[in-house]
C-alpha cells in the first residue's frame, strides 16, 4: 500500500509540474495608452484590449493582456506611470500614445522625450516592446507634421524595438472616405466603434503575435 501511495504522490507531483510549466508559458502583455486603448465609449468586450486578446487566444496563443489605457492621457502621463505598469509579471509592452499630444498641439520635441523615457524604462525592465505609430494631421503645418511623424520610426530604431507604422492601419482606404470612416467611428467622430476596433485589431494582430513570440 505504501508503494501505491508513493506512486500516486509521484504522479501528482508530475501533474503539478506540468501544470506549472504550461502556466509559465503564458505571456502577459501590458497595453499602455489613452482612450483608444482604454476602450472609451464601448462595452468591455468591444474595446481594443479585449478584442485583441480574444483574437490572439482564438489563434491558440496563451496570452493575457492588461489594459493600461487611461482616457485623455498624453505621452507625459504614460511616462509618469510606465514604471508601475511594468510589474514583474509583465513580459511585453504595447506603447500606444501620442494621439492626445497631437489634439493638444504638444511640441513634438516634448512628445519625443516622453516616449523616449517610456522606452528607456521598458528597456531597463527587460521587456519586449511594440511601439504604435501615429501621424499628425496637416492643420498644424508641414513642419509640425514632419517632426511628429518622425518620432516613432526614429525611436523604434534608436531603442531597437518593433514598430507598427500606424495604429489605424486596419482602416486602410476607408480612412480616406468620409462616409466609410464615419461608419467606423462613434458619434464623437474621434473614437472607433466596435466595428472600427475589429479592423484596428485586424491591422495589428500580426505585430502583436510577433511581440508575444519574442517575449515567450
Amino acid at each position: 500500500m505504501r508503494k501505491v501511495w508513493m506512486s500516486l504522490g509521484r504522479v501528482a507531483a508530475l501533474i503539478m509540474g506540468l501544470a506549472g510549466a504550461v502556466s509559465a508559458q503564458t505571456v502577459t502583455i501590458a497595453a499602455l495608452g489613452d482612450s483608444l486603448t482604454q476602450g472609451y465609449g464601448l462595452a468591455p468586450q468591444d474595446g481594443f484590449v479585449a478584442q485583441l486578446e480574444a483574437r490572439l487566444k482564438a489563434q491558440g496563443r496563451d496570452v493575457t493582456l492588461i489594459n493600461a489605457g487611461v482616457s485623455g492621457d498624453t505621452s507625459q502621463g504614460g511616462a509618469a506611470r510606465v514604471g508601475w505598469t511594468l510589474t514583474p509579471d509583465v513580459d511585453a509592452l504595447i506603447v500606444a500614445l501620442g494621439a492626445n499630444d497631437v489634439l493638444r498641439g504638444v511640441d513634438p520635441a516634448v512628445t519625443r522625450a516622453n516616449l523616449d523615457q517610456i522606452l528607456q524604462t521598458a528597456g531597463a525592465a527587460g521587456v519586449e516592446v511594440l511601439l504604435m505609430g501615429f501621424a499628425a494631421p496637416g492643420n498644424y503645418g508641414a513642419d509640425y507634421k514632419a517632426q511628429f511623424d518622425a518620432i516613432y520610426p526614429d525611436l523604434a530604431q534608436a531603442h531597437g524595438v518593433a514598430l507598427a507604422d500606424s495604429f489605424f492601419a486596419g482602416f486602410g482606404a476607408r480612412a480616406d472616405d468620409p462616409a466609410q470612416l464615419a461608419a467606423l467611428l462613434q458619434p464623437d467622430g474621434l473614437h472607433p466603434n466596435a466595428t472600427g476596433v475589429a479592423l484596428i485589431v485586424d491591422g495589428l494582430v500580426a505585430d502583436v503575435t510577433a511581440l508575444a513570440d519574442r517575449a515567450r
